[in-house]
Formats: structure tokens, C-alpha cells, sequence
């Protein structure tokens, strides 16, 4: 690093001159008393925090006052010189913050207050005179207060790895949230009314969604977990998701949501309304986070005694579900802009045998849909093999601005006659040894894995076709599988 990029730095450069590389970095001297000297502080500032907090509602606000400002300045003191000692952890620090925010707003289980930050997420914002706590924070912590909402402020105030989330999404991982939003919009008609009912918030189903799926109704784990909300099989039949008719119900959105709101509503009560430990179960299973949490109800995800004993998947999936609903809520703030779509609900009556696969290449992309209809129609008929006509008469469900389109497009000429000739191809009626596809090997990918994900007919057939030896059946990534006729 070259001198002058920060005034420490200069300082440095300064006092003792440009160092060599070859110069080994100055040894520090861990002071254990004063470290454990901070956190006693902590602790009491917290404390008192708390106590300030119950006088204040009880009526008593000069006691109230007195107390909060002796908590306060503890809490600068201690905070500031937290960062300046080594071996002194400010994840403590920032564990402590968030668990006196909830002591102030409540939680966000309760709905978002609407929109209240400015257009600079780190600039200050009305609700900050509100909250003694964030005007406690040294300047040089700030950053942690991000997106401080009166509502979603205390589930994320501990802002890196939320602010790491945010940038992921709205970076290399954009086109999949807006992908994520398109498949949600169609399908929100199915899905929400569940979390409405449950009293949860919209936001945070989408979060889920967008992280686990993508909105993708088929979509299956390398683990096992199916759905748009990723159940695995044993919790789904825990939560009504079972196999019927052959169908596995983990794939319907109406159901999975009801199912998952159900989760988390059973979650919510054994986590004492922590959303954070509760998506962290979902991530990485109940057990798991409730020994780590131990019956200590006002523990935070961010305390290290929990953070750092989940797994790094875990860790990472806790802050990109909630930067994902953050963004549902306010994307403007973040150059960010959801397509306008009409998401209505409709149906069609097909006069004339057809898969959905057909219907996708004669509607094309009507009503401005850029990436086609496919998805969309697999998501809203996810009992339906894609590429198996459906008989004259069959209702299938679309979005209202599909209605006119199929009546115009589908029906009669050109279109339909063309998406017949093209899925002819794959007409299960054409001998076997005609009808495949190619499959290129992804890493973490096993034939089991892929079979299920992409609806073939088995294991040992998909292993015949490509010569692979029982049991392992090895493959490799970057290899090109020959697959038989599939459901996707």
C-alpha cells in the first residue's frame, strides 16, 4: 500500500518512514485485561440500556434520560476503543447494537414502516433523532447502521455482510433477481395470499424465493430440496407437502407457500420472533440453531456464539434473503428498476391438442415478454409434463394478457402448425433411440441429481446411454451427457 491513501497512514509514514517489504509486520501485544475490561462495559451499557428503556415506557423519563445517557457514553467509549485494541472482537459490539435496536423498534415481523431512508442509504434520516442507539454509534462504525428503517433497521443493522448481499444482487447476481421478480409477479397471486394470512411479510417470501429458486417452480437441490421454496422431502411432509397422484406437491407455489408459511410461523415461536435465526434454521435446519441458541431468547444472529458456529452457506444465505426483500421493498434506492408487468390472473381453453412447450413457441413473446412464456406457464401448471399434449378442452392457467394472444396466435395458421412441427422432435411416439438431449456437467452435480432435476425416466438408463459403470456412475464437470426424453 503506498503512503498517503489514509491520515493513519500518513501518520505512520511519518513517524518512521517508508518500511521495506521485507520488514516483518510490528508484532501486537494482546492485552487480555482490557479486552475483557471492554466487554464488562458492554455488558453493563447494555444493561442499563435496557433498563432506561423499561422506565422510559413505564413514565419515568428523567430517570430514564439519566440512565440512557451514562449507557451511551459507555457505549461510545467502549465501542471506540474496541477498534483500537487488539484482539478486542467488534462483532460483540455489533451483536449488542442490534439487540438494542430491537429493544427500541420491535420487530420487523410486525411489517415495514414504508419507506423512510433517503437516497443514500448511509445518509442520516429522521427516524435516527428517534434512536439513541444509532446516534451512539462512533462515526468510524457507522457503516454498520445500514438501511436503518424504523422497522427493518434492527434486523439489519449489522450492515457488512448485508452490504455485501446488496451488492451481489445488484451486480453479477442481477439478471437473476430480476428474473426472480418476473417469476414471483406471475405466481404472486398463489403464493402470497399464505403469507397475507400468516401476517409475514411479502418481502421476506420473495427473499426466500429469489434466493433458494429463483422462482423456478421445478427447481431441485443438489440435496434433494424441490420447489420454488426448496423443501426438503421430510420437512415438506411435515408441513402437508406429500406426493399425490405422482405429483410431488413441493412443486406447487400455492402450496409450498402455504407450507412455508407455516415453517416459519412455528419457527417464529421458538425463536422468539428472530427472523434471522429463523431463516438460518431454514438454511441449515432447526436443530442446529436451536443448540446453538440454547433457550437464550435475546440472542443475536450476529452474537459470534452463533454467527461463527453456522456454517459459511448459512452465514452467506441470512443476509442475501433479507437484502433480497430490502430490494422488493425499495429498489429506487438502489438504481434498481422492477419491470412493470400485467400479472393478472387468466386461463385458456385449448381448442386444439397442445403442450405448453407449443403454446411457448406460437405465443412467442407476446405482451413484450422478452425471455418468452415458457417459464411462466410451467410455473402457473406445475403438474403438467411440458412436452405431453394436453388435450382439446383443458383449462390451463396464464396471465390475463395470454388470453387475446392465444385466441389470435394459437388457435388457427401459421404459429401453432409451425410449434407442432418443432415438437415433433420430441413426440414420444418417435422411436427412442431418436429422442434425446445433451446435459453439460456442472460441478456438484451427481447422475442422480441431474436425473431428478431434469425429469428423466432413470438412472440406469441415462448411465446405458453414456456407458457409465455402476454403482458410482462417475462423471465430471464440463462433460456432455446424452439424456433420454425428459420432463424439462
Amino acid at each position: 500500500m503506498a503512503c498517503g491513501l489514509t491520515a493513519i497512514t500518513l501518520a505512520g509514514c511519518a513517524a518512521g518512514g517508508v518500511k521495506s517489504p521485507a520488514d516483518p509486520p510490528p508484532k501486537q501485544v494482546v492485552n487480555e485485561q482490557k479486552i475483557n475490561t471492554l466487554y464488562s462495559e458492554l455488558d453493563r451499557a447494555s444493561s442499563s440500556y435496557a433498563e432506561a428503556l423499561r422506565k422510559a415506557r413505564s413514565g419515568d423519563r428523567s430517570g430514564s434520560a439519566h440512565i440512557l445517557d451514562a449507557a451511551l457514553d459507555r457505549l461510545k467509549s467502549a465501542a471506540a476503543e474496541c477498534g483500537d485494541t487488539p484482539g478486542c472482537d467488534p462483532q460483540r459490539f455489533f451483536s449488542v447494537f442490534d439487540h438494542l435496536l430491537r429493544l427500541k423498534d420491535g420487530s420487523f415481523i410486525a411489517g415495514d414502516e414504508g419507506d423512510t431512508l433517503p437516497d443514500n442509504p448511509d445518509a442520516g434520516v429522521a427516524g435516527d433523532a428517534a434512536s439513541p442507539v444509532l446516534q451512539a454509534l462512533p462515526q468510524s462504525q457507522r457503516s454498520v447502521t445500514l438501511l436503518r428503517g424504523q422497522k427493518l433497521s434492527d434486523l439489519i443493522a449489522m450492515n457488512g455482510p448485508v452490504k455485501a448481499a446488496l451488492e451481489e444482487w445488484l451486480t453479477w447476481l442481477r439478471p437473476n433477481l430480476m428474473d426472480a421478480y418476473v417469476n414471483y409477479e406471475y405466481m404472486r397471486y398463489e403464493m402470497w395470499p399464505a403469507y397475507h394470512k400468516a401476517g409475514l411479510p411479502e418481502a421476506i417470501l420473495f427473499g426466500i424465493l429469489a434466493k433458494e429458486s429463483g422462482g423456478k417452480v421445478h427447481a431441485v437441490s443438489r440435496t434433494g430440496a424441490a420447489g420454488p421454496l426448496q423443501f426438503m422431502y421430510a420437512t415438506g411432509r411435515r408441513f402437508g407437502l406429500g406426493t399425490v397422484d405422482g405429483f410431488d406437491q413441493r412443486f406447487d407455489p400455492r402450496l409450498s407457500a402455504r407450507a412455508n408459511a407455516a415453517y416459519m410461523d412455528e419457527q417464529l415461536k421458538v425463536f422468539n420472533d428472530n427472523l434471522e435465526l429463523v431463516l438460518a434454521a431454514y438454511n441449515s435446519g432447526e436443530g442446529r440453531v436451536r443448540r446453538l441458541v440454547d433457550g437464550r431468547n435475546g440472542i443475536s444472529f450476529y452474537d459470534p456464539k452463533i454467527y461463527f458456529s453456522l456454517p459459511a452457506e448459512t452465514r452467506d444465505y441470512v443476509p442475501m434473503v433479507l437484502a433480497a426483500a430490502w430490494l422488493f421493498l425499495h429498489p429506487h434506492r438502489y438504481n434498481l428498476k422492477f419491470p412493470r408487468l400485467d400479472a393478472r390472473p387468466g386461463t385458456i381453453t385449448l381448442e386444439r391438442p397442445a403442450s405448453i412447450s407449443e403454446l411457448a413457441v406460437c405465443l412467442g413473446q407476446a405482451g413484450g415478454m422478452r425471455d418468452g412464456w415458457f417459464r411462466v406457464l410451467r410455473n402457473l401448471n406445475p403438474r403438467l409434463n411440458p412436452q405431453k399434449a394436453q388435450p382439446g378442452g383443458a383449462t390451463l392457467k396464464v396471465p390475463r394478457v395470454l388470453e387475446r394472444a392465444y385466441a389470435r396466435q394459437c388457435r388457427t395458421g401459421h404459429w401453432p402448425k409451425l410449434a407442432a412441427v418443432l415438437h415433433a422432435a420430441s413426440d414420444p411416439t418417435m422411436p427412442a433411440s431418436m429422442r434425446f438431449r445433451h446435459y453439460r456437467v456442472r460441478h456438484g452435480d451427481t447422475l442422480s441429481g441431474i436425473v431428478r432435476r431434469m425429469g428423466c425416466s432413470s438412472v440406469r438408463k441415462v448411465a446405458r446411454m453414456n456407458h457409465l459403470r455402476a454403482p458410482r456412475y462417475a462423471i465430471r464437470a464440463g462433460h456432455t451427457l446424452k439424456l433420454p426424453h425428459c420432463a424439462r
